[in-house]
């Protein structure tokens, strides 16, 4: 039904969704996520946010690693 209707985003889309069959496949039936992944980049780049111009690498590295 996609592909009859006159929508061309919705053309792209189910385009896309052919070319990576199976990675969205895998994404959809697979156990394994990088959720735990993009915490840490995401409380790395706040820790590093809340330290700009207040010291240097070495406390910054000891922030992240110890929070």
């Amino acid at each position: 039904q996609a592909r009859q209707a006159d929508l061309p985003h919705l053309h792209a889309f189910t385009r896309g969704l052919d070319d990576d069959r199976a990675a969205v496949h895998a994404a959809l039936t697979l156990p394994l996520h990088n959720g735990g992944t993009e915490g840490v980049n995401t409380k790395t780049t706040m820790i590093k946010r809340q330290m700009y111009g207040r010291a240097g690498s070495a406390l910054l590295r000891h922030r992240i690693l110890l929070g």
